[in-house]
């Protein structure tokens, strides 16, 4: 098993970048044993997993992907959903917690237009639009906190190795932050201060996604951050 290109680096579509018994992962085609970039972006390694993590790029649905949209339209049986995506995404009645009977349902009590929902992508081919569903823990309508959009494209590099970055910036800003794979990431704080600081990181991540070292710097700032608001703080006392 050799590595050709160096973990983090910025790679070609076409460039070699691995060859041996390694496996095949997201953003990457396989030759033979040797394994090439798809696309304009970072190399990952994750053991013995070699893929690409595009700098530019949108989302893609899957099923069981974790994503968050907006209502759009609301219909007889369910709810049109933005989720970011090429395809508009159908949440139906029947695939959200509540009342369940012969009387129709209001539909707009539960979920209205411009409305956040969290959902699940339930099945999804190229013959019809995606399927969501609200039920689980968890999902639902977002009626607190803050919603920060990002490339979806960077959304790996925001969770890191084996969750390693959002592990970290939940530790740091003491927010609770939920990751979507269509680039909307929401975040909860038990302060805005915490919130703002939060929201600052992730786009920090976006930005310079492709650069080493990140994860440190990310740190530093929130600690700069956490010194300016203990300051201010001292001050208006």
């Amino acid at each position: 098993m050799v590595l050709v290109a160096e973990p983090k680096q910025v790679v070609a579509p076409g460039e070699l970048l691995a060859e041996g018994d390694h496996l095949l992962g997201d953003n990457a085609y396989k030759v033979g044993t040797q394994i090439f970039s798809a696309y304009i972006g970072i190399l990952e390694v994750d053991g013995n997993r070699v893929f690409v993590v595009p700098l530019k790029g949108g989302y893609f649905p899957r099923a069981g992907d974790l994503v968050g949209g907006r209502i759009v339209d609301i219909g007889l049986s369910g709810w049109t959903v933005d989720i970011r995506a090429p395809y508009e995404a159908m949440l139906p009645a029947s695939e959200t917690p509540g009342p369940r009977g012969p009387r129709r349902r209001d539909l707009s009590s539960s979920f209205d237009v411009g409305d956040m929902v969290l959902a699940e992508v339930l099945d999804f081919d190229r013959t019809r639009d995606p399927l969501l569903t609200a039920k689980g823990p968890g999902l639902g309508k977002v009626s607190t906190g803050r919603v920060v959009e990002i490339s979806a494209a960077k959304i790996p590099r925001l969770i890191g190795r084996k969750g390693s970055m959002i592990s970290m910036l939940k530790q740091e800003t003491r927010c609770q932050i939920t990751v979507g794979q269509n680039g909307v990431v929401l975040v909860w704080g038990k302060s805005p201060e915490d919130e703002r600081v939060a929201v600052e990181a992730i786009y920090m991540v976006e930005r310079e996604a492709h650069t080493r070292g990140l994860t440190d710097r990310i740190r530093e700032m929130i600690s700069k951050s956490r010194m300016v608001e203990q300051v201010a703080g001292t001050q208006t006392a």
